[in-house]
């Protein structure tokens, strides 16, 4: 019995100090602080001309590492782009033509290529993600489509992301090739800050700087995790109505029942 109470017992302590060392290795991230998105909150919507600011940080600076897979030309429409911006905005890109009238799909052994059209994916930036992690040194960059969904307090943790680049502090060891930042776990990540001051220049004439540019991008990431939001809050809108006007109706028939039993 002792014996038993011994395995047991050693068993415990080398899984609990296993499970610390990960811990320990992977480091405590720091917080981020809340925001205030416009999407909060019952009555919380998407703002459109932010929405387009963020599709040009992303389109402009994110982009060339980054896709956004779940996301087609044709859905920019939901952000107020136009049928003829959406045009526009697809045929600055070539994607694949597919097989001709020949059956072929590549020529002198080069892909065949055609503008892209709204019905198209936005295109990624890698053909695939062997490619990827050879552009970037063995990491892989992750899709962006559902990162606000993807992570714990998601757009909170992206902008604090964004915005969280600084020196290492004195004594943290940082690895070749990476970059300090409180906000990761561990607090070191391999993509290097991706914002910097007028990094674009906004059509609206909005001042782009670091922080504007992390919130109106972080803002297009909560929209392309979740386009139906503004539509499942106001379905949610309705259903508490139906539900309250409901409730009372069945209050009402109740004491009109159980005062004729008295």
């Amino acid at each position: 019995m002792l014996r038993h109470k011994f395995i047991i017992f050693f068993a415990a302590a080398t899984i609990s100090g296993f499970f610390s060392n990960v811990v320990n290795s992977a480091g405590v991230a720091v917080k981020p602080g809340e925001e205030a998105w416009t999407t909060n909150g019952v009555f919380g919507s998407f703002d459109r001309k932010q929405l387009k600011r963020g599709w040009q940080v992303y389109n402009e600076v994110c982009a060339g590492c980054h896709s956004i897979r779940l996301i087609y030309y044709r859905n920019l429409a939901e952000m107020g782009f136009s049928p003829n911006e959406i045009k526009k905005i697809a045929g600055s890109v070539e994607v694949p033509a597919g097989p001709n009238e020949d059956g072929e799909t590549h020529k002198d052994d080069e892909p065949i290529m055609r503008p892209g059209k709204a019905f198209d994916r936005v295109v990624s930036p890698y053909a695939n993600k062997i490619a990827a992690r050879v552009a970037n040194g063995g990491a892989l960059p992750p899709d962006l489509s559902l990162m606000t969904k993807a992570r714990i307090n998601g757009a909170n943790y992206v902008h604090a992301l964004l915005t969280g680049f600084k020196e290492a502090p004195s004594g943290f060891k940082l690895s070749d090739g990476m970059h300090y930042n409180p906000y990761y776990p561990g607090g070191q990540i391999a993509m290097a800050a991706p914002l910097s001051a007028e990094a674009v220049e906004y059509s609206d004439g909005t001042k782009a700087t670091v922080e504007q540019m992390s919130k109106d991008v972080t803002a297009f990431l909560i929209w392309t995790a979740e386009p139906e939001l503004e539509e499942r809050k106001r379905l949610g809108i309705k259903v508490i109505f139906f539900l309250i006007i409901f409730t009372a109706m069945l209050f009402a028939v109740k004491r009109q029942i159980w005062s004729r039993l008295k």
